[in-house]
């Protein structure tokens, strides 16, 4: 039995595309958390976020959290902001393993600018295009400090085809079961924190 796998970053680094190969790959469950909630709350993160406000969506997402840090055999793709946000990031340190998925601001933002991406994101939805990269840089500046606190930093650059995802998940997949790591954190070696 595996603790759960929580992948945080930014969002468009991956963690939805990868998430759900490296799942698939290790014969364990994939969650979305933005998915849960919505489940849960019977409506699209979107309209939680227009008609409750982003501290009650934070609430309900920390709800799910937990619910999941419970589970085990499990990968859970978090929201960008997931880290971010209350006691979130003890939480899945304590729970499970955390790797933070890392690109360029750059690499992230042309992902989101995809046309089924930008719609479906409440922070960019209604941004210029132009716009997208500075928020990009500005707020990972803001969260790295939240996001540096993962077990694991794991380059989520190479995932632009299925091949390229494939590959990529088998080298994270052999990180995450390569040693000691599955156990949990506090027996992580000292080059994987």
């Amino acid at each position: 039995m595996m603790k759960p796998v929580f992948l945080i970053g930014y969002m468009g680094c991956g963690k939805t595309t990868l998430g759900e190969v490296l799942a698939r790959q290790m014969g364990l469950r994939f969650v979305d958390l933005d998915d849960l909630i919505e489940a849960r709350q019977g409506c699209p993160i979107l309209e939680i976020f227009d008609e409750l406000g982003e501290g009650r969506f934070r609430e309900l997402e920390t709800m799910a959290l937990k619910e999941v840090s419970a589970m085990a055999d499990v990968v859970v793709s978090c929201g960008g902001g997931t880290p971010c946000h209350g006691d979130n990031m003890q939480l899945m340190n304590h729970a499970g393993i955390t790797v933070w998925l890392t690109t360029s601001a750059e690499r992230i933002t042309a992902r989101l600018l995809l046309p089924d991406q930008k719609a479906k994101r409440p922070k960019i939805a209604t941004l210029p295009d132009a716009a997208v990269l500075p928020l990009v840089e500005s707020e990972l500046q803001v969260r790295s400090p939240f996001y540096s606190q993962s077990q694991i930093q794991f380059d989520s650059t190479d995932i632009e085809t299925a091949e390229a995802t494939e590959r990529t998940a088998r080298r994270l997949a052999a990180r995450l079961t390569g040693g000691c790591i599955v156990s949990g954190p506090s027996d992580l070696p000292l080059s994987e924190k």
